[in-house]
C-alpha cells in the first residue's frame, strides 16, 4: 500500500487547491496509508494555519476514519484518542494519541509536566 504526507492529506480535508484536491483523490484512491506522524502533523496544521475549530478537527479525523481508500495507522488507538479529545477539551489531539499508542504498547504512565494533560487516566504529572 502506498503512503501519504501531510500536504497531501490537508488537501482532502480543507480541499482548498482543486487541481491538488483532484491529484491527491486519484493517488489515494488506489489506497493509501496515513501515520499516525502524517496524521498529527495534518491535524496541526488545519489547528494552527486553517484555524478549524475543535469541532471541525473532529469531523476532519472522523471523515479521515472512515474513509473508503485511506488506512490510518493503528485506527483503533486513533479512534480511542478521538474519544479523549471529544471529552477533555484543553487536551490536544496529539497528547491524546501519544497516551493511545503508549497503552496499546503497554508503556504507562506517561510522564508529562502538563497539568491538563496529566488529568487523563495513566498518565502522571512530574513535579
Amino acid at each position: 500500500m502506498l503512503a501519504v504526507d501531510t500536504n497531501v492529506l490537508v488537501r482532502l480535508v480543507v480541499r482548498d487547491d482543486p487541481d491538488q484536491v483532484r491529484a491527491a483523490e486519484d493517488f489515494v484512491a488506489r489506497g493509501a496509508w496515513v501515520s499516525h506522524l502524517v496524521l498529527a502533523e495534518t491535524l496541526w496544521v488545519l489547528d494552527s494555519v486553517y484555524e478549524l475549530s475543535r469541532e471541525q478537527v473532529v469531523l476532519a479525523v472522523e471523515m479521515l476514519l472512515n474513509h473508503r481508500d485511506l488506512t490510518l495507522q493503528d485506527s483503533d488507538a486513533v479512534a480511542e484518542a478521538l474519544g479523549h479529545y471529544r471529552k477533555w477539551t484543553k487536551v490536544g489531539f496529539s497528547d491524546c494519541l501519544v497516551l493511545e499508542i503508549a497503552r496499546k504498547a503497554g508503556h504507562l504512565p506517561i510522564a508529562t509536566f502538563d497539568r491538563d494533560f496529566a488529568r487523563l487516566d495513566d498518565v502522571r504529572r512530574l513535579s
